[in-house]
């Protein structure tokens, strides 16, 4: 099991919420994604991310599980918000 330092995991989750607005308002080269597997949380995240390998794998499960049909209305990944938390912040440093 990875360990996650807690004020890097807590900075990294405030950065992400930041760019989620009351009017679902994205800025240009931003991509808003739902995370959770029960309770879905909307972020905010660079399209950068969504190249990365480690950010394919779990694009791959998410087609996977939800297919092209997402509830939501936007991209809908099927994974613990702890460890997207986890990922991104990596994929930022």
């Amino acid at each position: 099991m990875m360990a996650i330092r807690l004020p890097r995991f807590l900075q990294a989750k405030q950065n992400l919420l930041r760019g989620s607005s009351p009017a679902r308002d994205v800025r240009k080269g931003y991509v808003a994604v739902y995370v959770g597997e029960e309770e879905k949380k909307r972020f905010v995240i660079p399209v950068s991310h969504l190249n990365q390998p480690s950010f394919q794998e779990l694009l791959s499960k998410a087609e996977e599980e939800f297919g092209f049909d997402h509830q939501m209305g936007g991209l809908t990944i099927p994974c613990r918000e702890d460890m997207f938390i986890d990922l991104t912040s990596r994929l930022n440093a």
